[in-house]
């Protein structure tokens, strides 16, 4: 761990890095960092508190979230699409299933397609993102095209797919799906510094995001959605994160018996790098030792947060800019010391 240590500093250093690191093994704490700003028009200095988005890391929530209506027999993976929502959807096959949106092998054309996308600081989608309150507010942008390929036939990851399945978590419950994860999840497991924050109403110490570079340097907050939904935006701390891996590992939100099929290897996950598998809701990845992990990258969010299983190593990467994230995993990974893969995705 000195070695250890020593490289992360000096990646912190060399990489001018903004945002939070953590390492540890069985819930205490090996190596813990913060660098950089929260707020740097006021010189607000990030800490081990700080909340940070974490875009696509979202999609954890969500899977919780169905995992729950699973296991008290609302749904099944088997459940058709159709046969779970009311809402206007574009032409779905039949057969679309909850396990395929899960996946990521639904094969629906995507709202935000990032096999095509190429600068995230500047995408949009059609309309002010000020009007993305909720999943449903999503669907006007859904694109009305054909599938991409038949439900189940391979892997394609999908915003989209994550944005229904919020859609069937409040047909499902009659709850918005900020306030159902939020009672649900976060609370009863003890994140409570997670939540979905408004960007143009954060809490005290929430780490704003930033774009642009050097004179163009500027905050996210016209980049991204206004609110976190089901495919992204929730904001958590580095100590929420080792809390839900605890949780997690024990079966405090989901049986053991979930947890399982969650985190077992279900589709390769092509073009993502070697060995790298997509479960339900986490990334698996089996180069150098089983590694499971949630990420995510948008404007002004990187953030990686997995575990290790052989050497019993959780570790967690926040940072509040849009690529500041991995050099330090890089670095991290380029140690041997951990035993997996976290620098590769």
């Amino acid at each position: 761990m000195n070695r250890l240590k020593a490289v992360l500093d000096a990646s912190i250093e060399k990489n001018d890095f903004s945002g939070v690191v953590g390492i540890y093994r069985d819930g205490e704490a090996l190596y813990e960092a913060a660098a950089g700003y929260a707020d740097r028009v006021s010189r607000v200095a990030n800490t081990i508190r700080t909340r940070f988005g974490t875009a696509s890391g979202t999609k954890i929530f969500t899977a919780m979230a169905i995992g729950k209506l699973i296991e008290t027999g609302k749904l099944s993976f088997s459940t058709r699409l159709k046969d779970c929502v009311s809402v206007d959807l574009p032409p779905y096959p039949d057969d679309l299933t909850i396990r395929h949106l899960l996946t990521h092998t639904s094969g629906i054309a995507d709202y935000y397609d990032e096999e095509t996308v190429e600068d995230f600081e500047n995408f949009t989608v059609g309309v002010p993102w000020s009007e993305l309150r909720g999943p449903k507010d999503y669907l006007q942008v859904f694109p009305r095209e054909g599938m991409k390929f038949v439900p189940g036939e391979r892997f394609s990851y999908s915003n989209g797919g994550y944005i229904l399945l919020g859609v069937v978590v409040e047909e499902v419950t009659g709850r918005r799906y900020r306030d159902f994860v939020t009672e649900q999840i976060f609370k009863p497991i003890g994140m409570t510094h997670s939540g979905y924050f408004a960007m143009d109403k954060l809490p005290e110490g929430t780490a704003l995001g930033y774009i642009g570079e050097d004179a163009d340097l500027r905050t996210n907050i016209k980049a991204l959605p206004v609110i976190g939904a089901s495919d992204g935006g929730a904001f958590t701390t580095l100590h929420d994160l080792t809390t839900m891996w605890g949780a997690w590992r024990d079966g405090r939100i989901l049986s053991k018996e979930m947890v399982d099929i969650f985190a077992k290897p279900y589709v390769e996950a092509t073009g993502e790098g070697p060995q790298t598998f997509y479960g339900h809701g986490m990334w698996i990845c089996k180069k150098s030792g089983l590694e499971e992990y949630i990420t995510g990258c948008d404007a002004g969010v990187s953030f990686k947060s997995g575990v290790h299983r052989a050497v019993g190593i959780q570790f967690t990467v926040l940072s509040n800019t849009t690529d500041g994230a991995w050099p330090i995993l890089k670095d991290m990974a380029n140690t041997g010391l951990l035993g997996g893969n976290s620098g590769d995705n």
